[in-house]
């Protein structure tokens, strides 16, 4: 089978696979009833939905258990929305009939209804829709389970939230819940972050709240604490003793595309680099949790960011593109980044002098994502190929997901001479009848289990707004100068200098390429 294929191995329900023996909870018997808000949205449409269908046909969404709704201020019918949204399910190199009976029986789960976001009347028509749903299947008062899913702008959180737990909640407490997920942006500074997380914090416990960074959800994110805690050559050399540096890096080949209003309002650090690239370094910095325990793991990334000191002017380069002004929807004067390289610097004794280079860019020369580890120079170099680069452990997040160790290593032939060269484990290669799943479809399904071990904590929020708001305001008050660079290119060239001054030793003549399927 290969890795596009659509069959697979049915599961007979997500809740006989918990994510480890301490997460086991007793059998949930109620009906699952999960809400789309924003059913009309490309968020929706192109993330959301392909995820509940991916956990559908896997067998981990059981019909006679799940109805699915959405809701949106669009007035539409159900087979209007089935219709929009049949063509985000389909491959695009065409599907089987079979596969298409597919497609028609999960959008049958679907059922629409129409309301604002802020007035009781479509909320109390949801709840009377949800709850005919859970009558339907004889499910007792109290034990049903109830999903509701934000694919809607930050502002309009609170307002629904409250409608939510006004109208919409589970009615009793016998093994049923209601769980909300918001998407990010969730705030633009630490002042909104905190204002908004207490107007929900007001409605909703904490355990019922999903903050989702889909970067979390990718596989070689989820790697990273397997990688770092389960091999041994790791451990010693995890630390400032061995490692120069660390960069996370987040590359696009395009611009904003039609999306220029909405990004102008946020920039390149909000858009990226405070959320997923923060959440990235989070794993690889953070001390082991004494368990796979979601709080345990939480505790230890609220410490890195803890321990993080203040952003230095001097370690930010922030540009943009020529030709983003263009964008009709972008202010002739807007002073919005579309580049940033920003250093964080980690105050503990694991990571004291150890640069952190968190960097992201649009309209750039290439995409991908990926974590280099840079190792210091080998001592006493008899072979006298320091030039030629350093040692480095180098995770490609996306695309073409691997991992690789670059060394050096003896040229082939009859002379000594050395060589850069890698130990190469790609997912593509290596796992090719082995589908990687998206990232949404990874989460949603965290979500109804009720793990919240990759979705990002109220106090590890602040934490993270608390290290980039000064810096932010900065560059809101003009006080930063976006470079401009050329479309196409690695960005300003001062980027590339300060990446030099804090230790980054580029390598010249070596290109990873990822191997071909045979």
């Amino acid at each position: 089978m290969g890795t596009g294929a659509w069959t697979v191995e049915k599961r007979s329900s997500f809740r006989t696979e918990p994510f480890s023996k301490e997460n086991t909870t007793a059998p949930e018997t109620g009906c699952l009833s999960i809400v789309v808000l924003g059913a009309s949205g490309d968020l929706a449409k192109k993330k959301t939905f392909p995820a509940l269908f991916h956990l559908y046909r896997e067998g981990f969404l059981i019909p006679d258990e799940v109805h699915i709704f959405g809701y949106a201020r669009t007035k539409i019918s159900d087979e209007e929305l089935r219709n929009r949204l049949r063509g985000y399910l389909i491959p695009s190199k065409g599907a089987s009939s079979e596969q298409l009976d597919e497609v028609t029986k999960f959008l049958q789960l679907i059922k629409y209804v129409s309301g604002s976001y802020d007035s009781p009347e479509g909320f109390q028509l949801l709840d009377k829709e949800i709850f005919e749903h859970e009558s339907s299947k004889n499910t007792r008062e109290g034990s049903s389970r109830r999903l509701f899913y934000f694919a809607l702008p930050p502002s309009v959180y609170p307002s629904v939230c409250r409608m939510i737990k006004n109208y919409c909640m589970n009615k009793s407490d016998l093994g049923g819940w209601t769980r909300i997920v918001v998407e990010k942006p969730f705030g633009k500074d630490l002042g909104s972050s905190e204002q908004l997380s207490t107007q929900i914090g007001q409605l909703f416990e904490e355990s019922q709240i999903f903050r989702i960074d889909h970067y979390l959800g990718k596989e070689l994110v989820q790697n990273l604490l397997v990688l770092r805690f389960a091999n041994r050559f790791f451990l010693p050399l995890w630390n400032r003793d061995n490692i120069d540096n660390v960069q996370i890096v987040f590359r696009e080949d395009f611009g904003t595309e039609g999306r220029g209003g909405y990004f102008d309002e946020y920039g390149i650090i909000r858009d990226i680099i405070q959320n997923h690239l923060l959440q990235v370094l989070c794993l690889v910095a953070m001390e082991k949790p004494v368990s796979l325990r979601p709080e345990h793991i939480r505790d230890e990334k609220v410490k890195v960011l803890q321990s993080v000191l203040p952003i230095k002017d001097e370690e930010v380069v922030v540009g943009q593109y020529e030709g983003y002004r263009d964008d009709p929807t972008v202010p002739d004067n807007s002073k919005t980044p579309t580049f940033a390289t920003v250093i964080l610097r980690i105050h503990n004794e694991r990571w004291e002098g150890v640069p952190f280079i968190l960097k992201a860019g649009k309209a750039l020369n290439s995409r991908k994502a990926d974590i280099r580890v840079q190792f210091k120079d080998v001592p006493g170099d008899i072979f006298k190929c320091q030039k030629q680069g350093r040692n480095e452990f180098v995770i490609r997040l996306q695309p073409s997901e691997a991992m690789y160790m670059k060394l050096t290593v003896k040229q082939p032939g009859l002379e000594m001479s050395t060589v850069q060269s890698e130990l190469d484990l790609s997912y593509g290669q290596r796992y090719q009848d082995v589908k990687i799943p998206e990232a949404y479809e990874r989460l949603i399904l965290d979500t109804i289990r009720g793990d919240q071990q990759h979705f990002v904590r109220r106090d590890e929020l602040k934490a993270a707004w608390e290290i980039f708001t000064p810096l932010l305001h900065k560059i809101d008050n003009g006080e930063f100068e976006p470079i401009q660079y050329k479309p196409g290119s690695r960005g300003p060239a001062e980027a590339d200098e300060l990446l030099q001054r804090a230790g980054y030793v580029q390598t010249h003549g070596y290109i990873w390429i990822p191997p071909t399927l045979s």
